[in-house]
């Protein structure tokens, strides 16, 4: 029987290694569907960066040049103060594939703790404050401990903080709010995130402490999750546990860390929202939980956990910013904006779940 021998050129060409060209070639066949769903996996906030940025031109050709007045530009960083610092709590817990439904209710507990520490035993405002940021983080240590330790489900944990917190908060406080005068007279420290500056005269840009805190909060905590070995840990432990704790995370010391944050972060929250209104109002704020949700969704954070970015949840509170800014200033019914809203809120998760798939 004959066989055919190849010879030693002819095993060199059928072992031949892929070259650069032929490489090249292979990454061609991509279609450009394909190239925007790699992009936007490896930068997850630049979809609603560019929502954003179409809201914005949108709107300002809806609503005309006063659209983009310094002064209403920057009342958008106003309106969300609070959902972004919210936001960058829900952030790091849904970083995690959890989910913390009681970040509102913590946020108003912790205020009305402020103000009762401050007026009923006069205790100096420093310390009054102090005392509302123990709390929000005792609240969130405990929400860490039964999640990682006694490995109860985020949601329904959080969901019952949630109805403690909220009924406490009344029963505490009596549902009794304690007025803005009365605060400017004896415990100005309370609304010292709500005071204000202007850059470029009475129609320029205003800001607020409370607003340039959260764009400080957001900055630090982007680089935290980027750049320390605890911020590569969160991911990681929302991506695979399991895997992480074989790579040697601890994985509950770290579920409860960021649920301790999260909780003294909703804290300085319920100080920033002080300054917002002006007053301590047990009523105020129910409804941040939902808030934060949804700036976390629209912002490309990953409900399952392990992907995302603080800078995206920005955006996403920034993008509801102007559709309520920009509906109002067009003179739309207010139900637009949470039709609006909740069309983006689908329309965030499914763009997810397709991104999702450019790691697979």
């Amino acid at each position: 029987m004959s066989t055919i021998n190849p010879g030693p050129q002819g095993f060199e060409a059928a072992i031949k290694p892929a070259t650069a060209e032929s490489v090249a070639e292979f990454d061609h066949r991509k279609s450009p569907l394909e190239r925007l769903q790699h992009l936007l996996h490896e930068i997850p906030w630049l979809a609603p960066l560019l929502v954003l940025m179409a809201s914005l031109i949108g709107f300002g050709i809806a609503v005309g040049a006063r659209f983009f007045s310094a002064y209403a530009l920057t009342l958008i960083l106003q309106q969300v103060m609070i959902t972004g610092i919210v936001g960058i709590a829900q952030s790091l817990v849904i970083l995690t594939a959890g989910i913390d439904l009681s970040v509102g209710a913590i946020m108003v507990l912790s205020s009305v703790l402020m103000g009762q520490c401050a007026f009923v035993y006069g205790l100096p405002a420093p310390v009054a404050i102090l005392c509302g940021f123990a709390f929000g983080a005792g609240v969130g240590a405990i929400n860490g401990v039964l999640v990682a330790k006694v490995k109860l489900p985020p949601f329904i944990v959080t969901l019952g903080t949630w109805q403690i917190v909220l009924a406490a908060n009344y029963l505490y406080s009596n549902n009794q709010t304690i007025g803005a005068q009365q605060i400017e007279n004896h415990a100005p420290l309370l609304q010292f995130l709500g005071n204000t500056f202007e850059i470029g005269g009475s129609n320029g840009a205003t800001f607020t402490y409370g607003a340039i805190l959260m764009l400080a909060l957001v900055l630090l905590f982007a680089y935290v999750l980027r750049h320390t070995a605890w911020g590569r840990h969160v991911y990681a432990v929302g991506d695979d546990p399991a895997a992480a704790a074989l790579a040697g995370v601890r994985v509950n010391a770290m579920l409860i860390s960021v649920y301790t944050l999260s909780g003294l972060i909703c804290a300085v929250a319920g100080w920033a929202l002080i300054g917002r209104i002006g007053a301590i109002s047990p009523n105020s704020g129910q409804f941040e939980n939902i808030n934060s949700i949804t700036a976390v969704v629209i912002g490309g954070i990953s409900l399952f956990g392990g992907r995302g970015s603080i800078i995206g949840m920005i955006f996403g509170a920034m993008i509801v910013g102007v559709f309520t800014l920009g509906l109002n200033m067009y003179g739309t019914d207010p139900q637009w904006t949470y039709l609006l809203i909740g069309a983006l809120i689908i329309v965030a998760v499914a763009v997810d779940q397709w991104i999702r798939k450019a790691a697979v």
